[in-house]
């Protein structure tokens, strides 16, 4: 297996450590310029990629599926085509999706959308405040009613480490699967936080893998550095 950069590993020093035997890197939660708020271009991404040697992106722009779908095959990794999607209750991930769900729905309404594409419901960020977080009290009725899959335990952009920690006793609490992720709006967030989990092929595989995942990462929310670049139009053709 190919270590990562010197320059990853300074970053997020983690990288360097010995992957588990059988064992994948995934990252749950992270953005391209798709996104819109991102900035993170398809060049970007193959490079942060080759730089930090994850094995899995699931890709879960703001609104859209298409830059995951246009990435999917283009990069070293293997790519699960997601989504972060608004409700006016906060925001929830659908994973394995292969349509996009629209903004502002109900979030009875997403969670059935995603479930009905054979996807995976992931709630991100529950308790952030600052992160469009889905409402608890919300939360709690999806989780009563079977209609979430996992949680988000580590969200590396998130600066309260005690968000994240209730996360984790939430998920521990509803025996939820718990899930890391970059949430990375730029590239050289990439790296700062995933699971380590067996590997696995599908939906169903996953969730039961992701069980007997364990977390990685820290808190890294570094501003971009301004250079010239390029930016691709995402308008869909």
């Amino acid at each position: 297996m190919t270590p990562a950069t010197p320059a990853a590993a300074e970053r997020h020093p983690h990288l360097a450590d010995d992957r588990r035997p059988g064992h994948v890197r995934v990252d749950l939660h992270m953005h391209t310029m798709w996104s819109g708020d991102a900035t993170t271009t398809p060049d970007e991404l193959r490079d942060a990629v080759d730089a930090t040697n994850l094995d899995v992106l699931c890709i879960t722009d703001h609104g859209t599926i298409n830059g995951a779908l246009a990435l999917a095959g283009e990069l070293a990794c293997r790519v699960i085509v997601g989504q972060e999607v608004r409700t006016w209750a906060g925001e929830v991930i659908g994973l394995f999706l292969h349509e996009r769900l629209p903004y502002g729905m109900p979030p009875h309404d997403a969670v059935a959308a995603i479930r009905d594409q054979g996807g995976l419901v992931y709630v991100p960020h529950p308790f952030d405040p600052m992160r469009h977080c889905m409402k608890e009290e919300v939360l709690q009725t999806l989780v009563a009613d079977g209609l979430v899959d996992a949680v988000e335990v580590f969200n590396a952009k998130t600066s309260l480490a005690h968000l994240n920690a209730r996360a984790a006793s939430f998920a521990a609490d509803h025996r939820l699967p718990g899930g890391a992720g970059s949430d990375s709006h730029e590239p050289t967030a990439l790296g700062a936080a995933y699971v380590e989990m067996p590997a696995f092929d599908g939906p169903t595989e996953f969730l039961t893998a992701l069980r007997e995942s364990h977390i990685v990462g820290h808190h890294y929310d570094r501003p971009r550095e301004w250079r010239a670049r390029i930016v691709p139009s995402t308008k869909a053709t």
